[in-house]
């Protein structure tokens, strides 16, 4: 079986997947850091968006899975439509079909959200010290915190309310109709456990998982995007 290649997609740093090395030795991985907030795209599209494009182009990839976690599936899933052709199969941790805070069912809980967000406005280090590794079950721990907030923009506040607007992704997701990893961080403050009951019932035929810690640092998940990378390559589903 050819070893498979996947795309790391983050909504603020490469930083956060740190199981990156575990997912080296079984496949080829890529991962960037998205732009600054207000940079201009060359193709119309987000500038996370056109910086994936930009790292698949790259590196010359015709067959490639794609990895997100969080507020970066927008992105993930506009990069997927511009590779139709060419992605295997899309991973999502904190999987949900929106980022929406209100109505019934919200995917993101909106007192975490609103707290998240009030402090960040307040202390851009307390919100890196304390409010990530709180969030994230203690998944980020405080050196992991001061490293991202020391890459991440400084117009941070604008970039959190911009990465996490209330966006609907469902749609886009059923048009992509790629086999699809459905993952939860099981005890996640920020997503809540409807969002991703409404994904997992929206794909029934999706692989899934459950994980303990947030996503993109959880070996499980790494165990997870093994086997699903292996289960498509393996039956040459498309």
């Amino acid at each position: 079986m050819k070893r498979p290649r996947i795309l790391l997609v983050a909504p603020f740093t490469e930083l956060e997947w740190t199981i990156k090395p575990q997912l080296e030795e079984w496949a080829d991985v890529a991962s960037f850091d998205p732009p600054r907030l207000g940079v201009e795209s060359s193709r119309q599209l987000s500038p996370i968006t056109d910086r994936g494009l930009e790292e698949l182009d790259r590196r010359g990839w015709d067959e490639f899975f794609l990895a997100v976690d969080g507020f970066g599936t927008e992105a993930a899933i506009a990069i997927a439509l511009e590779r139709r052709d060419a992605v295997l199969g899309l991973a999502l941790g904190h999987a949900t079909l929106s980022q929406r805070r209100t109505g019934e069912r919200p995917p993101v809980n909106p007192d975490v959200w609103a707290a998240l967000t009030q402090l960040l406005r307040q202390d851009r280090a307390e919100f890196g010290r304390h409010a990530l590794v709180q969030v994230t079950g203690g998944s980020i721990d405080e050196e992991l915190a001061q490293a991202m907030i020391e890459r991440l923009p400084i117009d941070l506040d604008e970039a959190w309310e911009t990465l996490t607007a209330e966006v609907e992704f469902g749609g886009r997701l059923r048009e992509l109709a790629r086999p699809l990893l459905l993952a939860k961080h099981e005890g996640c403050l920020l997503h809540t456990s409807e969002g991703y009951e409404d994904a997992v019932a929206a794909f029934p035929d999706a692989m899934t998982a459950s994980v303990p810690e947030r996503c993109c640092g959880s070996p499980a998940f790494g165990d997870a995007l093994q086997g699903f990378c292996e289960s498509v390559i393996g039956t040459g589903e498309r």
